[in-house]
């Protein structure tokens, strides 16, 4: 993921929540200007080789973060979201 990639979408196979998240990660990006990537918990690679994404968000997909900060999952809700990108890096909503 680039350095300039403020959001991500943790999703799985086969998940209907993901694809909503999906469309609303999408188009509030869109938006916004922002850049996202999608990471499939179920497929290993170099974004999550630190951490065992499917032993942590297995449950809870999809799950966004935003600067490292999770900020949503089941449902992810874009007022949220647009509120975690206006807001500083790093900051949790409250």
């Amino acid at each position: 993921m680039g350095e300039t990639t403020r959001v991500v979408l943790f999703s799985r196979s086969g998940c209907h929540l993901c694809l909503a998240a999906r469309v609303v990660v999408a188009n509030v990006c869109a938006e916004l200007g922002e850049t996202w990537v999608e990471v499939d918990i179920d497929e290993p690679g170099p974004e999550h080789a630190d951490r065992d994404l499917l032993d942590e968000l297995g449950e809870l997909v999809p799950v966004v973060e935003v600067d490292g900060v999770r900020q949503g999952f089941w449902r992810v809700d874009a007022g949220r979201l647009r509120r975690a990108l206006a807001a500083a890096p790093g900051a949790p909503l409250r």
